[in-house]
């Protein structure tokens, strides 16, 4: 199954509310480049406008029952990951943002997290090829533990905003640290919605990152 990070998380330029909104998984027009991953709008995240899939866009976005449908064989396929790793949790499946998510809850999850996510982001897309293997259809589901997602989203509003002060104060680029594909989504998300700033992407994984510059 291709990567899907970047056309199911970047290509979104509409953020997402899960929970609050997720994940909408990196538009995720991540990578609001326009011409390579414009955000326009998992995404980003986008969550990203018209939907991405591993493959490419598809044609007609899945209805909101096919969406559910991705989310009941996902979280069969996450509860039967915690059932080998004996941890203890609860599954919500819902659709939200137009996508389907996953949310787990529940004590001694930090390492289904892993620093920064990065297990997490894992987990995710063992989580997406099961559903494919399932329906043969690349899917954009959202995955979280223990309210990462959530709480993450809420830190990068924080340093989005910081940016966008400074490049207001000073006129000059401001250049982020290295993120995922879904942090990369929030940031743009935040950022797409104040004026006299603009956000793009540059690099290549896992050094990718968020420039925020004065709109022209």
């Amino acid at each position: 199954m291709p990567r899907a990070e970047q056309s199911l998380d970047e290509e979104e330029t509409a953020p997402l509310a899960v929970d609050d909104s997720t994940e909408a998984d990196d538009t995720e027009a991540d990578d609001t480049e326009a011409g390579d991953d414009t955000e326009a709008g998992d995404d980003t995240e986008a969550g990203d406008d018209t939907e991405a899939t591993a493959g490419g866009r598809e044609k007609k976005a899945a209805g909101e029952g096919e969406l559910f449908r991705q989310s009941e064989i996902a979280a069969d396929y996450v509860e039967g990951l915690l059932d080998i790793l004996d941890y203890d949790g609860d599954i919500d499946e819902l659709v939200a943002g137009g996508r389907p998510v996953v949310e787990v809850v529940g004590a001694r999850l930090q390492n289904l997290v892993g620093q920064r996510g990065a297990t997490l982001e894992a987990l995710q897309e063992l989580t997406r090829l099961a559903v494919f293997r399932q329906t043969g259809t690349p899917s954009r589901l959202l995955l979280d533990v223990g309210g990462y997602r959530a709480n993450r989203r809420k830190e990068l509003a924080a340093v989005a905003k910081n940016a966008v002060e400074t490049v207001k104060e000073y006129g000059e680029a401001v250049r982020l640290e290295p993120m995922s594909a879904f942090e990369r989504k929030c940031v743009h998300d935040v950022v797409n919605a104040m004026s006299g700033v603009v956000s793009e992407s540059e690099g290549v994984e896992p050094s990718r990152r968020i420039v925020v510059r004065p709109a022209d």
